[in-house]
């Protein structure tokens, strides 16, 4: 088997897990190419020093900013995908339902477990008029979120998950936007603290901010914060404790909306965050769109989804 491991030694806090399951992965002649990334690296030219398709499996150690920038450049790959938890929250990985253990992992890849899942594509212009594109294997926002997403950054090396909850606090009075919303061509028109796009909307405990959103749906989810101050998110924060997919007590605040082709526009310029990394412009509007079926993943639940589907 021949495996190619690329990784961002910088992710999260530097744990050098990926070489423990590197060593349990690995038997009598496997081969393993292992790519650390630099501190300014771009993703075209990483995938095109290494040819991800000359290997058996693909492996993407380091946060979700990393992974997603990655499988984006990824995206039609044969190649199976292993989603590698090395950063601070690795959303990403729970989503897909890998354990965050090293020698799981491994026995995963040995098993050939996988399952074809979704990316979305979000596109924005700048006040100066610069177009940029990135893959969304999570979720993209603007508002709040970016908001809490800046304010963390400081404190993610030192306090890990528990950053992003005191950048909550930080920002408890955030701007109210006019948010016109286009879901595959019908037009809704709110306001509210943020506007989230989602391809799968499972944070932290497994809560999930829309109910029934998952990554083969081959739809994306527009999700609007209707409240004008964040302590009013303690309320769908507890539902989510005691209801974690939402199909009981739902998700107070959170209006959400589902499409393959979104638009979100903005009367006042906002923040945008793209799978955790706060773009360093304000915008005033950003379009999304479904990627059916984009990776091949390592993912023993929606393998098993999949199946029980067909039964």
């Amino acid at each position: 088997m021949r495996t190619l491991i690329i990784h961002n030694p910088c992710s999260g806090f530097s744990s050098d897990a990926i070489f423990e399951f590197e060593r349990a992965l690995l038997k009598s002649g496997d081969e393993c190419l292992v790519k650390l990334v630099e501190s300014h690296w771009r993703t075209d030219e990483v995938l095109s020093s290494v040819q991800p398709e000359d290997f058996d499996v693909v492996v993407l150690s380091g946060g979700d900013g990393t992974v997603s920038s990655l499988l984006y450049g990824l995206r039609g790959c044969q190649t199976p995908i292993l989603v590698f938890p090395s950063g601070t929250a690795n959303l990403l990985a729970a989503n897909i339902g890998n354990a965050p253990e090293p020698n799981a992992l491994a026995l995963a890849c040995r098993n050939l477990q996988t399952a074809q899942l979704d990316l979305g594509e979000i596109t924005w212009t700048t006040v100066s008029g610069e177009t940029h594109v990135a893959g969304v294997p999570l979720m993209a926002g603007t508002g709040l979120d970016a908001e809490i997403m800046r304010s963390a950054i400081p404190h993610k090396q030192t306090f890990g998950e528990a950053a992003y909850f005191t950048a909550a606090l930080a920002n408890l009075m955030p701007p109210v936007h006019d948010f016109k919303i286009t879901v595959d061509g019908k037009v809704h028109e709110l306001q509210g603290i943020g506007c989230l796009i989602a391809n799968s909307s499972m944070m932290q405990a497994g809560i999930e901010l829309a109910p029934g959103n998952r990554m083969n749906d081959g739809l994306l989810e527009v999700i609007v914060i209707e409240t004008h101050m964040t302590a009013k998110l303690v309320r769908p924060l507890l539902s989510g404790f005691f209801d974690r997919t939402g199909d009981s007590l739902g998700r107070p605040y959170l209006n959400s909306f589902s499409g393959k082709e979104i638009t979100v526009e903005s009367t006042a310029p906002m923040p945008l965050e793209v799978n955790g990394e706060v773009t360093c412009h304000d915008i005033y509007a950003y379009s999304a769109r479904c990627l059916p079926g984009a990776c091949i993943f390592y993912s023993f639940v929606f393998v098993t989804f999949s199946q029980k589907d067909c039964t």
